[in-house]
């Protein structure tokens, strides 16, 4: 195990060292933390929806730690919903991971008010390293990582493209992919002290890093994080059981919620119809767009496909 922990530090600092970048988006959380940790003297940006956030007790914890330049982005749930239907548009999609995405888009935009040129993410590290709970799951974990791996692509791409700011992304490093590929999901995925956790072998590659209690902290997805996921419930009341009963016969989207109709709805609007599929795709089941063979989410609609 030490091999792994200790080629894993090499291999990642060097691929955060090589990069040049003067912003982070900072959650606290582990991945963000750890390369904050390497990187400590860039401008560090957290976003919360009024100041309500899981993510602020990590961020300000190891901003002290740190001594990072550390700004925070709060966010108004009104200033939230007005901007869903820019993110759409940008994104061209009506995934129900809108909010995950509302966090990515307030912080990008505080960095270009702040002149930031390039920031990086921590975008990656939960599908290489096995961070997300659903994967304990999955039987043949390791397949499922390989698969993806070949196929990640993140909202902040895009959103950054159309800011104007350069995103820099060491979790998808290639050296770093390759390395994680090659370590057993038992240490990706691990019991530990009576706990499973996810990420373990990152967690104990830079245990020495931060203080104990950030090493060894719940995964919190950014919409939870940045407090993003309170929006649901505020769009869902938007839409009444009746409404929703009809519009679910008059699409042909098969809608998760009255959320997903609510993103769909602006898609309509600001993207136009859903492309059709082409000869050399598959149909997605959800939304009917075109996949590719392979695909395992419909980036348009949001649908998993079984794996």
């Amino acid at each position: 195990m030490n091999s792994f922990t200790e080629n894993l530090r090499k291999i990642f600092i060097e691929a955060v060292e090589k990069e040049s970048y003067d912003g982070l988006l900072f959650s606290g959380g582990l991945d963000t933390s750890i390369l904050a940790a390497i990187r400590p003297n860039v401008k560090c940006i957290t976003v919360t929806l009024e100041n309500k956030a899981d993510d602020m007790y990590y961020a300000n914890l190891l901003s002290k730690v740190f001594d990072l330049d550390h700004f925070y982005r709060d966010v108004s749930v009104e200033e939230a919903i007005e901007a869903v239907p820019e993110v759409i548009k940008i994104l061209k999609s009506f995934d129900p991971a809108i909010p995950n995405d509302l966090a990515a888009y307030f912080g990008l935009r505080e960095a270009k008010k702040l002149n930031i040129i390039k920031i990086a993410t921590g975008d990656g590290s939960d599908e290489i390293f096995g961070g997300y709970s659903f994967m304990r799951d999955i039987k043949d974990l390791a397949g499922y990582i390989k698969r993806i791996s070949r196929h990640m692509f993140f909202s902040s791409n895009a959103l950054a493209e159309f800011l104007g700011i350069k995103i820099r992304q060491p979790y998808i490093d290639k050296k770093v992919v390759d390395f994680a590929l090659g370590v057993p999901v038992d240490l990706k995925i691990h019991k530990d002290n009576g706990n499973v956790q996810g990420k373990w072998i990152l967690r104990k590659t830079f245990e020495d890093k931060m203080p104990h209690e950030a090493v060894w902290q719940s995964k919190r997805p950014l919409e939870y994080g940045s407090g993003m996921t309170r929006l649901r419930d505020i769009i869902s009341s938007k839409i009444s059981d009746d409404e929703f009963k009809e519009k679910q016969k008059t699409y042909s989207v098969k809608f998760l919620n009255k959320e997903h109709l609510y993103y769909y709805e602006i898609y309509r609007k600001e993207v136009g119809e859903i492309p059709e599929a082409k000869k050399n795709e598959k149909p997605c089941s959800g939304c009917g767009t075109g996949l590719k063979i392979d695909a395992f989410h419909c980036k348009l609609c949001g649908h998993v496909l079984t794996f």
